[in-house]
């Protein structure tokens, strides 16, 4: 890849070093258990498969098929220019092991999936990148597609038959002003948006005794600064409060504050969510924000020195393997988009609300294939917060309450973008098999969904993965936009999504739900909606929830 002027440099971890410095030799080495001979990557100090301790770094052939792929149209680092490919290589040694990195010497669009290619190094500093290019040494195998299909996981039985989920309620919800590059303090929308969820709910701010937010604090315009940031502002006292990232998805902060009411910790929590990176982007590229820099660390260790920077690049992967596998292309996902704008119409707050065509959809500039412009949510400012009471006090609300059926919350999978699930979006099985076994209630009971499109193929792995339709089947469910229409089988997104109406982070589609199964949601109203299925998380980790009416 000629044209990289500076490809970024991971930091090797006392884990990952030797990987990083194999490739000085010329040789790719993988993570191997003594015990088993099951092959790990990222290098781990036990075997994925048996737990075993007994790891070491192994040379491998270094010969692979790409099982997903995507050609990166984005200028996301300033020395490394697109356009350029991305993907995710299945080694030769064992399917269970991929590689995120970057097919060089060929044409992009000579990449697809099933292309055998093989391993080369191109030197970053002081480590060494593992590349790939094609194998001209081996023939492709016809028909054939790398990786295993997709399973409906099994999830655990219910530990009790007592459901914490009957000792909820959510009695509140309330939205700050929601836009592009509103340029205001993060926690004054943080604020106000809690204000008016507690408003909502009938109750005064010393009612509230707990509070929880998802992430906490956190770079990049992702947060107003979490629990701390809010009590300094409006000084509630709380007996509990639960701030993090590692939740079932965004809406994980709600689940946590429903154990917490169920077990008696507290009897109303404020819940929150605030993004600002609309504001912050802006910020950064006119000088005043200056963002940290250095090697890449965490799970961007695996991913920046291939200018793999953003969920685009890593879901269009997973794109990609789903239309090899099952067929279709990018219409399937355009009648994602083009249902999002027309909810988004007829709703007064959505950030984007003009109206849009497949041919629009089809021209607009590409991203990362398959996802051109419309395929992607829509960075905005804005704050949504939920409350979540006990439910012996519903009754004394202004506003109907909406209780919750049922969560899911259960990993079934690798906890990664590239190791485990290639068919769907990562961790959207798992959470989806375990809300279905929470309840006696089953897709055919939901009214209303509201679905995670952070890209328009979230949704679709969603609809799938909840067991709307079947793997593969999407497609004809969504009936060229009919089937998830507001008068069709499962109106979807009925606010218009983060694809039109702004990405509030999966708090948005709660808020919507309980706006739906309120009965006001206005000109989007879905008639007599008593079921609505709320999911969150673009990825790793996720989550989703199960709301009714008690109307």
């Amino acid at each position: 890849m000629d044209h990289v002027t500076a490809r970024p440099a991971p930091q090797p971890t006392l884990a990952s070093a030797d990987f990083w410095a194999a490739g000085g030799d010329g040789e790719l080495r993988i993570a191997r258990c003594g015990d088993c001979s099951a092959y790990t990557h990222p290098p781990l100090p036990r075997c994925r498969s048996c737990r075993s301790p007994a790891m070491t770094m192994t040379p491998v052939g270094g010969r692979a098929v790409v099982a997903g792929f995507t050609v990166n149209h984005q200028q996301w680092l300033p020395g490394f220019p697109p356009p350029y490919v991305i993907a995710i290589v299945v080694l030769d040694e064992d399917e269970g092991v991929r590689l995120t990195t970057n097919i060089v010497n060929c044409d992009p669009s000579d990449v697809h999936v099933g292309m055998r290619v093989r391993v080369l190094f191109e030197k970053a500093g002081e480590v060494h990148v593992p590349l790939f290019e094609p194998d001209p040494e081996r023939p492709e195998r016809a028909g054939t597609t790398p990786g295993p299909p997709a399973r409906r996981p099994v999830p655990r039985p219910m530990a009790t038959p007592r459901k914490f989920e009957d000792r909820v309620a959510l009695t509140g919800v309330g939205q700050s002003a929601v836009g592009r590059r509103l340029m205001v303090d993060p926690l004054s929308l943080t604020a106000d948006a809690c204000l008016a969820a507690i408003e909502d709910a009938g109750l005064t701010p010393d009612d509230v005794d707990g509070l929880s937010t998802y992430p906490g604090p956190a770079p990049g315009g992702m947060s107003e600064g979490g629990v701390m940031g809010l009590e300094e502002a409006l000084r509630l006292r709380p007996t509990w409060v639960n701030g993090g990232a590692e939740t079932p998805g965004q809406i994980g902060s709600i689940t946590a504050a429903m154990l917490a009411v169920a077990a008696g910790l507290c009897r109303h929590v404020l819940c929150f969510r605030t993004v600002w990176e609309s504001s912050h982007t802006a910020l950064v590229r006119s000088g005043r924000w200056h963002p940290g820099g250095g090697p890449a660390t965490g799970m961007m260790e695996w991913r920046v020195p291939f200018g793999a920077v953003s969920a685009a690049n890593w879901i269009a992967c997973q794109a990609s393997h789903y239309f090899h596998r099952y067929g279709g292309g990018r219409e399937t996902l355009g009648w994602i988009a083009l249902n999002a704008r027309r909810n988004a119409a007829l709703n007064p707050e959505a950030v984007y609300r003009d109206p849009l065509t497949m041919d629009d959809y089809l021209a607009a500039r590409m991203v990362s294939t398959p996802f051109g412009l419309y395929d992607c949510d829509v960075p905005v400012d804005g704050a949504v917060a939920v409350v979540v009471s006990a439910v012996e006090t519903a009754a004394d609300r202004p506003r109907p309450a909406v209780l919750v059926e049922a969560a899911g919350t259960q990993i079934t999978e690798r906890l990664s973008w590239d190791q485990d699930t290639l068919t769907h979006l990562p961790q959207s099985l798992g959470p989806s098999a375990h809300l279905w076994s929470r309840t006696s209630l089953r897709p055919g009971d939901v009214d209303v969904a509201e679905l995670y499109d952070g890209f328009s193929f979230n949704a679709l792995s969603w609809l799938e993965a909840l067991g709307f339709c079947e793997f593969g089947g999407a497609a004809d469910f969504i009936d060229e936009g009919r089937g998830i229409a507001l008068g069709g089988r499962l109106p979807l997104n009925t606010h218009g999504g983060q694809l039109s109406a702004g990405r509030t982070h999966g708090y948005g589609f709660v808020r919507e739900a309980m706006l739906q199964l309120r009965g006001e949601a206005g000109e989007r109203q879905v008639p007599d909606a008593r079921v609505a299925v709320v999911s969150a998380g673009g990825g790793v980790p996720s989550g989703a929830l199960l709301l009714r009416a008690d109307r």
